[in-house]
C-alpha cells in the first residue's frame, strides 16, 4: 500500500510542478516540435534530439516488461504504453500504482510478446540508446540546453520525465527478474541504478519467459508493499 500511496503522489506532484512550477511555455517549442516530427533535425540541439528519442527508448523499454506483467494483471497494459507515447511517464504511472505485485507468467507467448521478450531486441535497443548518448555527449551544446532547461517548459518537463523513467523502473523489474528466475539482490541493484544503461543490459541478459501449456486467468494479488 505504501508503494501505490509513493506513486499517486508522485504522479501528482509530477503534474502539478508541470503545471504550476516549471518554467512558462516558450513560443520556440512549437518551433522545436515541427522540426522533430518533420525530421529537421539539423535544426535542433542534439541533445534535445537525442533526449527526445530517448524518451521513445524508455518507453519500448518498459513494455518489454510491462506487457509480459500485465498477461497475469486485472487490468490491461496497453492503454497505459498507448498514452506514454502522448505524455510520456505520466502515461504509464497510473499503471504502476494500480498493478498488483505479481511474479508469475502464465500461457502462450504470442508474436507480441516474443519479440518483446527476445534478446535481440534488447541488443536493438542497447546499440540505440548507446549512438543517442554518443551523439548528445559529443555533438551537443550544453551551454544551451541547459538554458532551455531552464526557461522551457517543455524541455524541463521532458528532462524530469526522462530521470522519473528511471526512478521507476525498479517498481516492474524485481518481479520481471523473479518471473524468470534470475533473482539476485547485486544485478537488481546494478541493473537499478545505472539509469538507461542498466535496463538494456538487463533486456540484454534476461532469460526468456517459460511458456506453459494453460492460461490462468489474472488473478489480484495480495501486494507485497
Amino acid at each position: 500500500m505504501n508503494r501505490k500511496i509513493a506513486l499517486w503522489l508522485i504522479w501528482i506532484g509530477f503534474i502539478g510542478y508541470i503545471l504550476f512550477l516549471a518554467p512558462p511555455p516558450q513560443p520556440s517549442t512549437v518551433k522545436l516540435l515541427k522540426n522533430l516530427f518533420t525530421g529537421n533535425w539539423l535544426e535542433i540541439n542534439p541533445i534535445i534530439l537525442s533526449l527526445f528519442s530517448l524518451i521513445g527508448i524508455w518507453i519500448q523499454i518498459y513494455s518489454c516488461l510491462i506487457f509480459a506483467d500485465g498477461r497475469m494483471q486485472k487490468i490491461p497494459a496497453w492503454p497505459f504504453v498507448l498514452a506514454s507515447t502522448a505524455t510520456g511517464v505520466i502515461g504509464l504511472i497510473p499503471y504502476l500504482a494500480l498493478r498488483e505485485s505479481n511474479q508469475e507468467f502464465s500461457g502462450k507467448k504470442d508474436a507480441f510478446l516474443k519479440l518483446l521478450d527476445s534478446r535481440w531486441t534488447g541488443v536493438g535497443l542497447a546499440l540505440s540508446t548507446v549512438v543517442l548518448l554518443g551523439y548528445a555527449l559529443l555533438f551537443g551544446n550544453w551551454g544551451e540546453f541547459f538554458y532551455q532547461f531552464q526557461t522551457s517548459r517543455f524541455i524541463n518537463g521532458m528532462t524530469w520525465a526522462f530521470c522519473l523513467f528511471g526512478l521507476l523502473l525498479p517498481t516492474l523489474l524485481g518481479d520481471d527478474m523473479a518471473r524468470r528466475g534470475f533473482q539476485n539482490s547485486l544485478l537488481f541493484w546494478t541493473f537499478s541504478l545505472l539509469p538507461l544503461i542498466g535496463s538494456v543490459a538487463y533486456l540484454c541478459l534476461r532469460p526468456p519467459l517459460e511458456e506453459t501449456k494453460a492460461e490462468t486467468p489474472p488473478q489480484a494479488l495480495a501486494s507485497t508493499s
